[in-house]
């Protein structure tokens, strides 16, 4: 199976000689040793991938040559939106490399009342584009030629407020409808988590009073980097997507 690397840039076309980014590079050059002649899949994070063929190997720079472009789409089925909120240590990471692996279209991070991490300015900025490359360095693994989005830090309260209109669920322990018994939605989803302790109550009514349904996965109570890949897994098995 030939090597996938992101490659995000405006030039891919036909018989085009790309210099692949510093990252991707050091992967092929040092730890794959890769040599001239190998074949590789790349793709730009858009949609649709690209047969490649090394032409020049050096320690730090990699050219290939594009051969062949296949429109193939590993998609799911349901566009899902993941807001997930900030979990303590490393957890986000494992959350975004697994929720993109299930296919998830967007993860919108936010600030609630417990969430132990609080993120802003330039940390921030350096955290979310971390994630944006877990989420790439999974689509390389999983083979999805879409990159999802990792959106910015926002406080509870202003991601709630820019929602789109789309079917709206929360995840809780308090909850009595099992997500086994909902229909498949009709439109795009929006499924959101809490942090290590929960919501507080007045976050969970005020989800409730924009629409969101309170769901549950059963009686035991999931943890928060547990909880939303669990509910993905189930969402794509539940409704025709595995």
């Amino acid at each position: 199976m030939s090597t996938r690397l992101y490659c995000p840039q405006e030039s891919l076309a036909p018989g085009a000689h790309v210099i692949l980014p510093t990252v991707a590079a050091h992967h092929v050059a040092q730890v794959l040793r890769c040599s001239e002649g190998t074949s590789l899949i790349l793709f730009d994070g858009r949609g649709g991938e690209w047969t490649a063929i090394i032409t020049q190997l050096r320690k730090n720079e990699v050219q290939v040559v594009l051969t062949s472009f296949d429109e193939i789409e590993r998609e799911s089925r349901l566009s899902m939106t993941l807001i997930q909120a900030l979990p303590a240590a490393d957890k986000m990471d494992w959350i975004v490399q697994k929720c993109t692996e299930l296919g998830v279209a967007k993860i919108l991070p936010v600030a609630s009342k417990r969430s132990i991490v609080r993120l802003s300015g330039e940390r921030m900025e350096r955290r979310v584009l971390h994630w944006q490359g877990v989420a790439a360095a999974a689509c390389e693994q999983c083979g999805r030629n879409r990159v999802p989005q990792v959106a910015p830090v926002l406080s509870l309260t202003q991601c709630l407020s820019q929602l789109p209109e789309e079917t709206r669920l929360i995840l809780s322990p308090q909850a009595s409808q099992p997500l086994s018994e909902l229909q498949p939605p009709s439109s795009a989803l929006t499924l959101l988590i809490g942090p290590e302790g929960g919501f507080e109550e007045g976050e969970y009514q005020a989800a409730a009073r924009l629409g969101f349904q309170s769901v549950t996965l059963g009686p035991r109570v999931l943890r928060t980097e547990t909880a939303g890949v669990a509910a993905l897994a189930a969402m794509n098995a539940l409704w025709d997507n595995f």
